[in-house]
């Protein structure tokens, strides 16, 4: 299981739809984490490309839903637009805005469409005996600005999907990395130096999946970044 939603699209392809949202962050009276709306959607943008392109998709466009107001369309723009550079991606990107009913606290929502090969999507790939890794850190909230150096870079997550014996890439989220782990593999345990139920928010961290032979080149790619899970049979 996935946060994707994958539809056929024709006899090779199909459509896929990855969203991420955020509420209470934002430059409002009452936002829990206050911090400028290109931040906001640059994070935002971050999850739902990252879970796209981490299964084998092509993005293709970008929706943006800003229940904020009018005057912070551009700056969201903005943040998205970042992360697609940081992607090397050029997306056209759509969207609306609440601007009939004023909200206390800021929320925004971000869908990244895209399309991927039948034989050619990267889920559920990964062999028995392969290893697995959790590179970054799991950050929340204020910590997501303050520890900036802790999360996986996207240039590092663009390089991971390139790299031959890196079966799958995972995006962790606010559930944490045992309840990604859990997806994967019931409740086969595991040990791993993070916390593994502290929520890891705009997937500031990933399992990753992959051949024993490209454990040097990974942990050489990701540096102090990279944090060895050993499970138990």
């Amino acid at each position: 299981m996935r946060d994707v939603l994958c539809v056929p699209f024709d006899e090779q392809h199909e459509l896929v739809f990855a969203a991420d949202c955020s509420g209470g962050i934002g430059l409002k009276q009452y936002d829990v984490v206050q911090a400028p709306y290109d931040v906001v959607s640059y994070y935002g943008a971050r999850v739902s490309l990252m879970e796209l392109m981490s299964i084998g998709a092509t993005p293709k466009a970008f929706v943006l839903q800003n229940f904020v107001d009018d005057g912070s369309w551009d700056k969201l723009v903005a943040g998205i637009q970042q992360t697609m550079v940081e992607l090397q991606l050029s997306l056209p990107i759509t969207g609306s805005s609440e601007s009939n009913m004023p909200l206390m606290q800021s929320a925004v929502g971000v869908v990244a469409v895209g399309t991927v090969r039948k034989e050619e999507k990267r889920i559920n790939i990964t062999p028995m005996d392969a290893r697995w890794a959790v590179i970054g850190e799991p950050l929340v909230g204020e910590a997501v600005i303050h520890k900036k150096d802790r999360i996986i870079p996207l240039s590092l997550f663009r390089m991971l999907l390139q790299v031959d014996g890196v079966y799958e890439i995972i995006p962790v989220g606010s559930k944490g990395i045992s309840h990604e782990w859990k997806l994967m593999h019931g409740e086969r345990p595991l040990r791993c130096s993070l916390p593994s139920h502290a929520s890891a928010g705009p997937a500031t961290c990933v399992l990753v999946s992959y051949h024993q032979k490209q454990e040097p080149l990974l942990q050489s790619l990701a540096g102090t970044l990279f944090y060895p899970i050993v499970n138990e049979l």
